[in-house]
């Protein structure tokens, strides 16, 4: 199965600002990266899946992709209590035990790397009983990240050294077992 994955567009938030699940909005740059995906992409696909994010469910809309499933499993990582708030300002005592182990630490009322990789990790198995041959998955640079420790077996504690770019473009050949026969990057 040819597996293409993109994350959103550039959104329009400072860098300081902490968001997984908060709605954010998206640059003016959008419909330019809209064009520069319509033309890297197919112009069939067996299944779109989609995270909910109102940021992933706006390209779907862009794109004009039909029958799109919009599915939890592929949001990004829900920084509770911390959501679209400065970094600097939060506890910086919770902040550091966090940044200290943020595999198995949880902001509050969030949730942790470990459960961002498991609803990745059942979506990724699920997919692989699915009989389709091209399959697309707009979603988040954490989710992203997660899905290269799920397929090339990259230890969590490592994923952050991997760069996701926004509008950035990644297709993998899936298969139905745990092995893959390819992974690329396209810009």
């Amino acid at each position: 199965m040819e597996v293409y994955i993109i994350r959103h567009t550039k959104v329009a938030v400072d860098k300081d600002i902490c968001y997984g699940h908060f709605d954010v909005p998206l640059a003016t740059t959008f419909s330019n990266e809209v064009i520069q995906l319509a033309n890297a992409l197919p112009k069939e696909f067996d299944a779109v899946y989609s995270s909910p994010s109102h940021r992933c469910k706006k390209l779907a809309s862009a794109l004009e992709l039909q029958n799109v499933i919009f599915d939890s499993s592929i949001k990004e990582m829900n920084f509770g209590n911390w959501e679209n708030k400065k970094w600097k300002d939060l506890d910086q005592t919770e902040l550091n035990h966090w940044m200290a182990d943020f595999i198995n630490v949880k902001a509050p009322n969030g949730e942790n790397l470990i459960e961002l990789f498991e609803r990745v990790e059942i979506f990724f198995d699920n997919l692989r009983l699915r009989q389709h041959k091209k399959v697309l998955i707009i979603t988040h640079a954490g989710v992203i990240r997660c899905i290269w420790s799920y397929l090339l077996k990259i230890p969590l504690e490592n994923i952050f050294k991997i760069p996701v770019g926004y509008n950035e473009l990644f297709i993998c050949e899936l298969s139905k077992n745990s092995s893959i026969d390819m992974i690329k990057r396209i810009k």
